[in-house]
């Protein structure tokens, strides 16, 4: 078997349902999402060999969809209605993504030791500065900083512990998937 059909393979199994739910959300047509779905994965597949990084091959898969998405739009819609759908379609599921994950995080921000779940909540839940982070806590500017860094870095490995994040090419999360946690 070649990389190319082993790949095809991983490709048809394991993302053509995460394809089909992310465009779906876009179009809101399934027959169309069907479509952009075979037209994406046919894509990826010829293309496959210019690739140069393949680490980077689940941004590169998504950045095809969203290309096709668009198509679709200029071919189905009025150009200037497309930014502003795309847009605000975009900007919707982001929140949604958001919201759900925020729901995974603070059982685990819980699970933190106490010193260091104390000094993330004042900085991320509260809006403290570090600086009035040490006041608050009786620690020198530099133990404040110290104990809000490792609060977010066992929070992090807790986080990528439980789930499977990824990021679009600005850093965002797009997609997840939890474990069970």
């Amino acid at each position: 078997m070649t990389e190319n059909s082993q790949l095809d393979h991983h490709f048809w199994g394991e993302y053509r349902t995460k394809l089909f739910r992310f465009i779906l959300a876009r179009v809101n047509d399934p027959a169309s999402a069907e479509d952009i779905v075979q037209e994406v994965l046919i894509k990826v597949y010829e293309h496959l060999n210019t690739l140069k990084e393949q680490e980077k091959i689940l941004p590169w898969m998504y950045q095809i969809t969203r290309n096709s998405i668009v198509d679709y739009y200029r071919q189905h819609r009025p150009i200037e209605n497309i930014d502003q759908t795309m847009a605000a379609k975009e900007k919707n599921l982001e929140e949604d993504v958001e919201k759900e994950l925020a729901q995974c995080i603070l059982p685990m921000v819980n699970q933190l030791p106490p010193n260091y779940r104390e000094a993330l909540q004042m900085a991320e839940f509260h809006g403290l500065t570090q600086k009035e982070i040490a006041q608050k806590q009786g620690l020198s500017l530099s133990g404040a900083k110290s104990r809000v860094q490792r609060g977010r870095k066992l929070l992090k490995e807790k986080l990528l512990d439980c789930c499977r994040i990824e990021l679009d090419h600005q850093g965002k999360v797009y997609n997840y998937e939890c474990k069970n946690c």
